[in-house]
């Protein structure tokens, strides 16, 4: 068998027999899909964070003129243009273009956009998790924007970043949940415990 993977390119979990060659696991495809699929109803909920007056614990207060601040301005970088819809967007056009599909074709406003484009995406996962050459950083793509428009809707804190020391001298930035990690100066790729492993990095270099 060729192009063998026998590791989970997004958890580095052993990868089981009948998922050899495979980008990534079966269990990263299920969890990957349902972030996915999330996300429209997520990008609905932010916009209800910006409607004057609201407020992720309570109803509307009578004469608020602004969006509830600090939120705001993380929710609109996400909402936007170049924002959440424009990566995904992006991630569907470079699946189009290995699969020799056409561009995809007008759909609306950003929210009608989101939504063809989050059906074509999680439609196209099975071969996206066993071949797409970028499946990797499409999955942390949408488990990054979809823990962060989580935390904002939830109002919970963003996680604690932790910077480590690589062996070969670079920091790398990770959190309790970080699954892996290659190292972008030396390429070594660090599973889940190796990065627990790694000493604390000087706060200089951080």
């Amino acid at each position: 068998m060729t192009d063998v993977n026998p590791t989970c390119s997004m958890c580095n979990r052993d990868l089981r027999d009948d998922e050899w060659g495979r980008a990534g696991c079966r269990i990263c495809q299920e969890r990957g899909t349902e972030m996915l699929r999330a996300l429209p109803g997520l990008y609905d909920q932010l916009g209800d964070l910006l409607e004057p007056g609201s407020g992720r614990g309570g109803g509307r207060v009578s004469g608020t003129k602004g969006a509830p601040l600090p939120c705001s301005l993380h929710v609109l970088d996400l909402r936007a243009r170049g924002g959440l819809v424009t990566v995904l967007a992006d991630w569907e056009a470079a699946v189009r273009d290995e699969l020799g599909y056409e561009a995809a074709g007008f759909r609306g406003d950003l929210r009608q956009t989101l939504a063809g484009t989050v059906a074509f995406l999680a439609a196209n996962t099975p071969w996206i998790y066993a071949s797409f050459s970028g499946a990797a950083d499409l999955h942390h793509e949408i488990r990054a924007h979809h823990g962060h428009a989580q935390r904002l809707v939830t109002g919970e804190q963003a996680e604690c970043k932790i910077h480590v020391a690589c062996p070969c001298g670079a920091t790398l930035s990770i959190t309790l949940t970080t699954p892996g990690r290659q190292c972008a100066r030396c390429g070594t790729q660090h599973t889940w415990q190796d990065l627990r492993d790694l000493p604390l990095a000087d706060r200089d270099a951080a």
